[in-house]
């Protein structure tokens, strides 16, 4: 099976990618715009295999993206290629309304019409999935409740509004045109090669540094981890199993509030990388004004993949999180020139709270 990865270069768009390569018989075209958070070092350990091909490329361009289908034939598309960190969609909306609206828009066009020039098997078994996130359903409150597939959407961010009306745009292709589509919502990913804007790879590399450790208000916001591995694994049973116009939400069954994480980072950093003057990381926490409409807690019913398509999330948090740090510790020739180039580690997303 040949699969178009859109956004291929990305955090989750390489691990689906090194995935579908590494553990699947399934070919890979990894078409990717190569914007700030995207690295072709992420793709570098199956960049000469055959089954795999680059191409750079912006969704925006529809006769870009039509020729790309014309010439390689996939038989699904995996739309991953997304502006995606809250933060950067409060001090700038715009690209988030371009990429994730217009340009899931664009492409959904150029698959429907690729799509409608199949013949038999072919065209029967084509899949179209978009990859989402959980952020479209809004907030939780401090309780036992959790996001299933029917929960009503509430974005409250630019970003999670554009997710949302993405989401919407894919499913309407479904019931208008009956375009074959499945649509995944996950929790926050985190693991290796993640752009260190999010908060995971924040805090273990500014505690490798010895440097503050800024969290929102006062940490309690929560969250449901779910390790990139699992993710990319969930999302190759969606992409080649799923039941079209069916939607899968994907978690790890892993909820821990904000100040949690940095603790168990600061705790597992100084265990692995201790501080010169053997003092604790957790000194170095410190509370910052939160973020502008924080959501309190996501938490994901994965009842559905896990019954249908058979997946379970193999790393616990504290697994998956020491095999996360010791990447970063070990890979450091990776994530220095990010540092030292195109993020250093500057909050981002203060402007609305300033105003």
């Amino acid at each position: 099976m040949k699969i178009l990865v859109t956004g291929g270069a990305g955090f989750i768009g390489s691990a689906v990618c090194r995935h579908l390569i590494g553990d699947t018989e399934h070919s890979v075209v990894n078409l990717d715009k190569l914007t700030y958070a995207a690295s072709l070092g992420s793709v570098a350990s199956i960049e000469a295999d055959p089954r795999y091909r680059f191409v750079r490329g912006d969704i925006l361009d529809r006769a870009f993206v039509t020729a790309l289908l014309r010439e390689e034939q996939p038989d699904a598309i995996m739309h991953l290629a997304a502006e995606s960190h809250v933060d950067r969609s409060i001090d700038g909306p715009g690209d988030f309304i371009q990429t994730n609206i217009v340009g899931t828009y664009e492409l959904l066009e150029a698959a429907r019409a690729y799509w409608s020039g199949l013949d038999g098997e072919k065209k029967a078994g084509f899949r179209f999935h978009h990859i989402s996130t959980d952020e479209v359903y809004g907030d939780l409150p401090l309780d036992d409740s959790l996001f299933t597939e029917e929960t009503p959407y509430a974005p409250s961010s630019p970003y999670s509004a554009s997710k949302a009306a993405s989401d919407h745009l894919v499913m309407a292709w479904h019931h208008t045109y009956h375009m074959p589509v499945v649509l995944s919502n996950c929790s926050n990913n985190y693991g290796p090669y993640h752009f260190p804007e999010k908060l995971i790879p924040l805090m273990i590399l500014n505690g490798l540094e010895g440097k503050k450790l800024p969290v929102y208000g006062r940490g309690e916001n929560v969250r449901d981890w779910l390790y990139v591995d699992d993710h990319a694994r969930a999302l190759a049973l969606v992409a080649t199993k799923g039941e079209a116009g069916r939607s899968y939400n994907i978690g790890g069954r892993n909820e821990r509030s904000n100040l949690a994480v940095v603790e168990t980072i600061c705790d597992t950093l100084d265990r692995l990388s201790p501080l010169a003057d053997g003092s604790s990381r957790r000194d170095l926490i410190s509370f910052v004004t939160d973020r502008p409409g924080h959501d309190l807690r996501y938490a994901i019913d994965a009842s559905r993949i896990e019954s249908e398509l058979g997946w379970q999330a193999r790393e616990t948090f504290e697994t998956g999180l020491e095999k996360t740090i010791r990447w970063y510790l070990d890979n450091r020739d990776w994530w220095q020139p990010i540092r030292e180039g195109r993020y250093s580690g500057e909050r981002l997303g203060a402007a609305a709270s300033k105003g």
